[in-house]
């Protein structure tokens, strides 16, 4: 090689060793730019039932929360008082025509013959939702009780494509969460990532989708990560929960928050996460605390 060789050869490296390093000091800025915004934040009220709701979200707001779920469209105004949303509202209680209870986690939508309580009993609560204007309604599959789980995928979508056009037209999502049938959800029949998903083909409408509970997935099938990466598409909200325990969510319990965080937020993910442990400390806001700041990337 010459000396204009070399020169010229100099000339082209370092023009793209500058370009190179343009392209990181931008993409370094936007990565810098990114830590602590990245996930929304948002708790379960049911796990702090001796703390008003007013006290929740003073304290909250304090540490970046930003949302308190499961609750009903009547707490609305007490959440806007704080500047606060409810990332996923709770579900409604009806009454079959023999008299069951219909509605919660051990008897839903698999069964045919809850379906006209169930009807009667979301519409009106979906109303509801959109007035105060709730964004996501929570629903349940319901328990087993001998029946297959293909005859329960079907049953679901029949009662669920009953009420997802007025969800639709309200702009609700209804959400079906994912709950361990092993340690606290005896029979429940939405129990596996793969039968929800295959439930959301099967149904086809933007409007329904999966509560990704990451503390029920760990105990039934692990491999959260992946699952995320998988599934995101059919998962619009996520809940927290240490295992085994579903206690603090910190280095006392076998998942490594953080990543499953980055994990989540990588798919593109723009909802809320939803801190769903039961606090042991003395401390529950404490503990709280210590949860959004886990889950802060």
């Amino acid at each position: 090689m010459n000396r204009r060789s070399f020169l010229m050869n100099t000339g082209k490296t370092a023009a793209i060793t500058a370009a190179a390093a343009s392209l990181a000091t931008r993409l370094g800025a936007a990565e810098a730019a990114a830590p602590g915004t990245r996930i929304n934040h948002s708790v379960c009220k049911w796990c702090y039932n001796n703390i008003s709701l007013d006290d929740l979200c003073t304290a909250g707001k304090e540490f970046g929360l930003q949302s308190i779920e499961l609750l009903m469209p009547e707490d609305f105004a007490t959440l806007k008082k704080y500047g606060m949303t409810c990332a996923m509202v709770s579900f409604p209680g009806g009454t079959t025509a023999s008299g069951v209870k219909v509605g919660g986690i051990e008897r839903a939508f698999n069964r045919i013959e809850h379906h006209d309580a169930l009807v009667a009993a979301y519409e009106p609560h979906l109303k509801a939702c959109a007035e105060v204007g709730a964004k996501q309604a929570i629903c349940f599959s319901g328990n087993r009780g001998g029946m297959s789980d293909e005859q329960g995928l079907e049953n679901c979508a029949i009662g669920l494509k009953r009420i997802l056009p007025i969800a639709e037209k309200l702009g609700i999502t209804l959400v079906m969460e994912l709950l361990n049938s092993k340690v606290n959800h005896k029979d429940y029949m939405c129990d596996h990532t793969a039968w929800g998903v295959e439930l959301c083909k099967k149904i086809g409408s933007p409007n329904f989708k999966l509560l990704y509970d990451i503390y029920h997935m760990q105990i039934m099938e692990g491999d959260v990560i992946s699952t995320i990466r998988s599934s995101h598409e059919y998962i619009s909200h996520y809940h927290t929960g240490g295992v085994p325990g579903r206690n603090e969510i910190d280095d006392s319990q076998e998942l490594f928050y953080p990543a499953i965080m980055r994990a989540i937020a990588d798919t593109g993910y723009k909802g809320f996460v939803g801190q769903e442990f039961i606090p042991k400390r003395p401390d529950k806001i404490a503990s709280l605390k210590q949860g959004v700041q886990i889950c802060t990337i």
